[in-house]
């Protein structure tokens, strides 16, 4: 079974490369975009039938390892 983690820094802590990425935007004459947040996406596959389970591993996976809770949060999601 394959599951998504997305990795976002939590409100308030600065985004250096969302900033980057913001003003490399505006100078490429994209000036609609507002603020930019930058993260990660890890999709991981899972030997395992059960979406509830699949979902509690990598719910485990991200509190351990994948994202700093101090400054991060994580969302999963099961993809099939």
């Amino acid at each position: 079974m394959k599951v998504r983690v997305t990795v976002m820094l939590k409100d308030g802590v600065l985004d250096p490369p969302g900033k980057a990425i913001g003003h490399a935007l505006h100078t490429l004459g994209f000036a609609n975009v507002g603020e930019v947040r930058a993260g990660r996406v890890i999709e991981l596959e899972l030997d395992e039938t059960d979406a509830a389970r699949a979902r509690a591993q990598a719910d485990e996976m991200g509190r351990q390892l994948l994202a700093n809770l101090v400054i991060e949060s994580f969302e999963t999601e099961v993809l099939a």
